[in-house]
């Protein structure tokens, strides 16, 4: 089977005396697959996010997408691809523009689409898609921050999927939400997957996030994937004393709700 995105021997170098903030990463990911990638802070997790969404340029290394090599294509090329990879940011405020209305703030990726919606018939697609977040279709006209964190964050979510992409890159999208909430926001992920068969890489620093709703796994450390694998094989049979330690430091989601005051 054709890996949906393949990534191989991908290095980024952000000063040549320094040492590379993701060193030699390859990995790949299957349609309709959640892979989860999961370490500390300063891992390489969210460079690695950039560079899969063409946001950052590799040193050195390719990231192909449906077997095309999305490192090596003109920026007129890209855009054109960009429909179909689309990413969610750990901010769901900072990521949405405060003087824009939902509406417009969902509909922005729909420029990348040759024969976008207009009108009726784009009001009509963002309110649906609003629907299908949990959120109400009269939200349509009311602006970021008129909603709470785990709702902002529905409308990341939503925006990132109005282009009807095959990839979502989401890159700490729960880090910043109550337990309660982050449990809502991978609820969604997996109803997404199930409804639109959309494959998602998830960055993330928490084992229980992974647990909850991954696939596979892949554990980084100084820039490279030390380890990797089923979620069931990994978390409960480690080989790098570096996973058992997240494994052992990280409560479920359940015990935190249990503990929420």
């Amino acid at each position: 089977m054709t890996a949906l995105l393949r990534i191989e021997n991908l290095t980024r170098r952000y000063h040549a005396d320094a040492p590379a903030a993701l060193d030699n990463v390859s990995i790949s990911l299957q349609a309709g697959e959640i892979l989860g990638i999961v370490g500390e802070s300063g891992s390489g997790k969210s460079t690695l996010a950039r560079l899969i969404t063409a946001l950052d340029k590799p040193t050195s290394g390719t990231v192909f997408f449906e077997n095309r090599q999305i490192t090596a294509i003109s920026d007129r090329q890209l855009r054109r691809m960009r429909r179909h990879f689309q990413m969610v940011f750990q901010d769901p405020y900072g990521s949405l523009d405060p003087r824009h209305n939902v509406g417009r703030i969902i509909g922005e990726p729909l420029h990348l689409e040759e024969n976008a919606p207009r009108g009726k018939a784009r009001r009509e697609r963002i309110a649906a898609l609003l629907e299908e977040v949990g959120m109400k279709p009269s939200d349509i006209d009311r602006y970021p921050h008129q909603f709470s964190g785990g709702q902002r964050q529905r409308i990341a979510i939503a925006r990132a999927l109005i282009t009807r992409p095959k990839l979502l890159v989401a890159d700490e999208p729960t880090s910043a939400l109550d337990v309660t909430v982050q449990a809502q926001i991978l609820k969604l992920l997996l109803t997404m997957r199930a409804d639109h068969g959309v494959s998602i890489l998830l960055i993330t620093h928490n084992i229980a996030v992974v647990d909850e709703i991954c696939d596979r796994v892949a554990v980084m450390r100084g820039g490279q994937i030390v380890e990797e694998g089923i979620v069931r094989d990994v978390l409960d049979n480690p080989h790098e004393a570096y996973t058992r330690r997240l494994v052992d430091a990280e409560p479920t989601l359940a015990e935190l709700d249990r503990h929420r005051p």
